[in-house]
């Protein structure tokens, strides 16, 4: 296939270029290079002739219908996103244009240019997304396709609306699309200001390694090579019109997160002192969802596919390549924001606490 990738210089979005690639597809990646973005994620594949770099915005709907035309993709993986919670709480309206106002201009450019090639039955808008437009969970249950969207930030209130869209489209128009919503993916090329990196790069350094309220906060971890494998998946043979979770099955506390980093980094770069003496409790983030836990069952059972890497093995892997690859995070570290405390936006109750105490 010519696949048409959008945000393939990010983290998910280049691991779904390189495999594609491997994989003997054609690659049109579509970026804006916006903070996130780093096209040494891709310098792999970067001269390999089935690839191709258009950068390009998706807000920028005159551009999106030049691109289709030139190209003519069979499939489009819709990857473009403003994607740090943190950012959405300082920077809401970032969020909205990107997330909302581009999926719909992709939407319909996928449209116009489907029609246009009369329809074909095997074109396809695969829109990826994230379990985070679900909400939060209790201590028990899991998320399955069927939960009520019950978003509560910025960014995944944006996420949850570019779904709906996808879905209508689908519904109203007929575009042939599919939906995907992961869990928390960590591995190689994860931006510095993402927690996996956070933890790793501040010990390295000898800083305190912060974590929000009491670090009980759960989350399914999903290695991101897998990610790019499942959703080649679901593109090629998920059903039309159909969403599917994608998930790890390795869930912890973000608290026990950083010591299994912590203690990998304790054997392959030892310290005067353990690297958990440097964990440090900050103030909690504004609407931070206790749990995310997704039911896999769907695409199990449906397209075959499962996680192939554990938790245990892909932190392995992913503190490696940071020790290996520092030309790459020191390069992105001077970037607006990494670094820094975002999101400290207070809740209209948090305020009140604090003027009356």
């Amino acid at each position: 296939m010519k696949i048409l990738v959008t945000g393939g210089a990010g983290f998910i979005g280049s691991a779904v270029v390189r495999r594609a690639i491997a994989d003997g597809h054609q690659v049109v990646n579509l970026d804006a290079l916006t903070y996130a973005a780093c096209l040494d994620n891709v310098a792999d594949v970067a001269g390999d002739p089935a690839y191709v770099f258009e950068h390009a915005d998706i807000r920028n709907r005159a551009a999106l219908d030049g691109i289709f035309a030139r190209h003519r993709p069979d499939a489009v993986m819709h990857l473009a996103a403003e994607s740090h919670v943190d950012r959405s709480i300082d920077g809401p309206g970032a969020f909205v244009e990107t997330n909302v106002n581009g999926t719909y201009n992709m939407l319909e450019a996928a449209r116009t240019y489907w029609q246009a090639q009369g329809k074909p039955a095997a074109f396809r808008f695969h829109h990826i997304s994230t379990d985070e437009v679900y909400g939060s969970l209790g201590a028990n249950g899991l998320f399955t396709e069927e939960t009520p969207y019950a978003p509560n930030s910025p960014y995944s209130a944006s996420k949850a609306a570019s779904d709906h869209l996808v879905r209508a489209w689908h519904e109203t128009y007929d575009l042939p699309v599919v939906v995907t919503n992961c869990s928390n993916n960590y591995g190689p090329y994860h931006f510095p200001e993402k927690l996996v990196p956070v933890v790793i790069l501040r010990a390295l350094s000898g800083q305190p390694i912060p974590i929000y309220g009491t670090g009980k906060n759960i989350r399914d971890w999903l290695f991101v090579e897998d990610h790019a494998d499942a959703l080649l998946t679901v593109l090629q043979r998920g059903q039309n019109g159909r969403s599917y979770n994608i998930g790890g099955e390795n869930e912890v506390t973000n608290l026990q997160l950083v010591q299994k980093l912590c203690a990998i980094l304790d054997r392959k770069r030892p310290a005067k002192n353990p690297y958990a003496d440097l964990v440090t409790f900050v103030a909690d983030r504004p609407g931070h969802d206790q749990r995310y836990a997704i039911d896999p069952t769907r695409i199990r059972t449906e397209l075959g596919w499962h996680p192939s890497v554990t938790l245990d093995q892909g932190l392995e892997k992913t503190v490696q390549w940071y020790l290996d690859n520092q030309h790459w995070w020191r390069a992105l570290q001077s970037r607006e924001g990494v670094g820094e405390r975002l999101g400290r936006q207070q809740t209209a109750s948090q305020k009140m606490a604090v003027s009356h105490g």
